[in-house]
């Protein structure tokens, strides 16, 4: 079992674990320990360098299942001492990207009562849909006018792990669906806008909405019904 360093401290660039399977035919390496994220929920995975021996090797992709994909002429070997470090410019943008799309999806839920039906992310832009009969320009301008008043609010992001029983008393997480969870789940990764929203999530997040800088809506589309999309980037907020 791999410890998922990422899942309590999404600010780590840098850690040390141990080599513990070596596939040569797929170029990848597992770890006894990560703070490589793997993709999921709309984030993509982490990227970076991993140094073992004096030699360091390109993580230019990380797969479910812990899967490091390396590049380069040779493999490190099972059993090896290892430092891994991440590509910290990408993982903080998209940490502010992901922290961005709960700050809209917790201000479209609290002020349309609109529930988020999908969504995907780049690096520091994204889209989310939504439950919308309609959506206009006014209207939308009113969202990011709100979305970037709760980004100055500087609320903190808290990560919690909680037990599957504990979780699935929570009203705010019974709302995003927790129940699809497969059984096989004990424990739920929660993180929470204070004050703003709760969702149980895997990815990487800032520990305070101020850190996301400006989110700006940069187009919106009728995906039919009441099926709506919201498109967002993220930019540099030069305001104090």
């Amino acid at each position: 079992m791999t410890e998922l360093l990422y899942q309590t401290d999404s600010y780590l660039r840098e850690f040390e674990a141990v080599v513990t399977s070596v596939d040569v035919a797929a170029r990848t390496v597992t770890l006894n320990r990560t703070a490589f994220y793997p993709g999921g929920g709309g984030q993509p995975c982490d990227t970076g360098d991993l140094e073992v021996g004096g030699r360091r090797y390109a993580v230019v992709r990380v797969e479910r299942g812990n899967l490091h994909v390396l590049d380069g002429d040779t493999m490190p070997e099972a059993g090896a001492a290892a430092i891994g470090c991440l590509d910290w410019e990408r993982r903080f943008k998209l940490m502010r990207t992901h922290t961005a799309m709960h700050i809209l999806c917790g201000v479209v839920w609290r002020d349309y009562g609109a529930s988020v039906t999908g969504g995907n992310m780049e690096l520091l832009e994204g889209r989310m849909d939504f439950e919308f009969e309609r959506l206009q320009k006014d209207f939308v301008q009113e969202i990011e006018d709100k979305i970037n008043v709760e980004v100055r609010a500087a609320r903190d992001v808290r990560v919690r792990i909680l037990p599957r029983g504990e979780a699935f008393q929570i009203p705010d997480l019974i709302r995003t669906k927790i129940n699809l969870l497969p059984e096989g789940i004990l424990e739920v990764r929660t993180v929470e806008i204070v004050g703003l929203d709760l969702q149980a999530d895997g990815g990487t997040h800032v520990n305070n909405t101020r850190a996301v800088g400006r989110i700006r809506i940069t187009d919106y589309k009728s995906k039919g019904g009441i099926n709506k999309r919201i498109y967002v980037r993220i930019e540099d907020d030069d305001q104090p």
